[in-house]
């Protein structure tokens, strides 16, 4: 294994970061590197390369003790940059084990978030934070996550999802982020024994054995049946692999003065340049992008963290600069101070890349052979945006966050089999659940439209949804599933599977039956790509 395979990326720190290629770090990391380069607030970190996925992948072991040794010597330059010892009971270094393709796969690849949490370390962290809170809640993190992730548990079906379910109806209250450590630690407690009744195995104590089989879950996540589903509809079969980065953890469920998100410098739909983000106070990042969570919509952004909020147009206008196109970025806030956890290319409808290409190139923020490259691969001719005939809609059922743009109406299918199914028959498909998960790309990949009970804007599915320019609605507070039953309640209205409805985006409403629709286009934005891709052939 070759110190070239290896990368630092030392945020905010004198040490400058070594940066390779995009093919050699992923996506992510290489991103990091170039945040952290123009000052951006970014957590240290290291990045084994993506040749060691390629490597793991063609059968070559690296469960050895060359990758332990070469994991240590990563984490004592780790515990330098941050004044922090991993496994230390006292000043405990708790770190994150991220993936990181070469092409932007949302959701597709695993995370372990919380690594080097122990019986010793969680004191540790007490001690650092006077917060019982914020301990017992990542604790319980890590151990459902590495079962998950790690030992290949279905958390979807498994009495470890139930854990939180039951804590929650016990305690009287509808969010985790509302329990206090007491909870917290019986919960924890609870997951333990689960873990070793679910994988046969005590949790591991030894932080550097949690780091080491973490990475090995993210370079096994590859070939995940998810991951290999995204790839094949995105023709992707030629990448090489991810990169795995192992960066210090930022707390954004430190209280009342933390949170995470996730936000686009431009609304992602329609291009406009707008705020679009979600955020979760007292939350860490899965919660936003992980689909299950209820979300603000940005709200408590603005009531309780006024200057992180003033100072979100200066960094998206730094991050499009430094970019030169709309971003989508991940940020976490501890006790009031910003941190850049991620950035990429925005997933975006085709009407939102046609406005984004003309928009920037007229703030110069890209040339016009370069608006003119990202013009020529859209269907100009097709682009648009589908709504209501006016007045032919009854009374809608219920209403819900709008996370694209467009209406359609489909048969409801209640899972990915289903929905495939009728697809394939020809029919118009509206994939109905309770969240929408990534594991769900097929049923994404098949639907006309996609409605959830949970979820928001930017979570990884919606995220898919978008870029494959599905009519989405998530956060529907009056859709119920019961699944078994194969039927759904939207409003007060009872739905068999293969019910007809109609999913309004640009209005954030649900009705009954087929309303039709037609296409309104742009044609003031068609113009000036037209006269955009006219300019550049001169």
């Amino acid at each position: 294994m070759s110190l070239n395979e290896i990368f630092f990326i030392a945020g905010g720190k004198d040490r400058p970061a070594r940066q390779g290629t995009v093919e050699e770090m992923g996506f992510k990391a290489y991103n990091l590197g170039r945040m952290a380069a123009i000052g951006l607030n970014v957590p240290s970190a290291f990045v084994l390369g993506t040749a060691y996925c390629s490597r793991y992948a063609a059968g070559k072991d690296l469960a050895d003790r060359e990758l332990r040794t070469l994991l240590q010597a990563q984490i004592d330059l780790l515990q330098t940059a941050t004044g922090r010892v991993f496994g230390d009971a006292r000043n405990p270094l708790l770190v994150s084990v991220r993936s990181g393709a070469p092409v932007s796969m949302p959701g597709m690849l695993e995370t372990v978030l919380n690594v080097g949490l122990n019986e010793q370390t969680l004191h540790g962290l007490l001690r650092q934070t006077g917060n019982p809170r914020l301990a017992w809640d990542s604790y319980r993190r890590l151990v459902q996550m590495f079962a998950e992730v790690v030992h290949g548990v279905d958390v979807g079906v498994d009495a470890l999802a139930a854990v939180l379910d039951e804590t929650l109806k016990v305690e009287g209250i509808d969010s985790a982020r509302e329990l206090d450590f007491l909870a917290m630690r019986k919960m924890t407690h609870r997951l333990l024994d689960l873990f070793r009744e679910s994988t046969g195995d005590d949790f591991p104590q030894d932080p550097l054995t949690q780091l080491e089989q973490a990475v090995l879950a993210v370079f096994r996540s590859w070939n995940s049946s998810k991951a290999a589903e995204y790839r094949k509809l995105n023709h992707l079969e030629s990448v090489v692999g991810t990169a795995v980065t192992v960066q210090q953890m930022v707390f954004g469920n430190s209280g009342s003065s933390s949170g995470s998100g996730v936000g686009f410098t431009r609304d992602p739909a329609t291009g406009e340049k707008e705020p679009y983000l979600d955020f979760l106070v007292n939350a860490q990042g899965e919660d936003v992008v992980g689909g299950r969570s209820p979300m603000d919509a940005g709200d408590d952004l603005v009531a309780r963290f006024p200057e992180t909020w003033a100072s979100m147009s200066t960094l998206q206008n730094i991050l499009e600069r430094e970019f030169a196109d709309a971003q989508d970025f991940e940020f976490t806030v501890e006790n009031n101070t910003l941190y850049l956890l991620q950035t990429r290319a925005a997933k975006r409808t085709p009407l939102a890349a046609a406005r984004i290409a003309v928009e920037m190139a007229e703030e110069g923020i890209i040339d016009v052979a370069e608006a003119a490259r990202r013009l020529a691969a859209l269907d100009l001719d097709s682009i648009g945006n589908d709504e209501l005939t006016p007045g032919a809609a009854d009374a809608p059922l219920a209403s819900a966050i709008g996370a694209s743009a467009g209406a359609v109406s489909g048969r409801i299918a209640l899972g990915v089999e289903q929905a495939k199914i009728y697809a394939a028959a020809g029919d118009a498909v509206v994939l109905v659940r309770d969240d929408i998960v990534t594991d769900d790309v097929a049923g994404i990949f098949a639907a006309a439209g996609i409605l959830t009970h949970s979820g928001g804007r930017t979570s990884h599915a919606a995220v898919i949804a978008r870029q494959m320019n599905k009519v989405c609605l998530v956060g529907c507070a009056a859709l119920s599933v019961d699944g078994p039953g194969r039927t759904c309640t939207i409003g007060t209205q009872k739905f068999y599977e293969g019910d007809v409805v109609t999913l309004d985006a640009n209005h954030g409403l649900i009705y009954a039956g087929a309303i039709p629709s037609r296409m309104i286009r742009p044609e003031r934005l068609l113009d000036k790509a037209r006269t955009l891709l006219a300019q550049a052939r001169r």
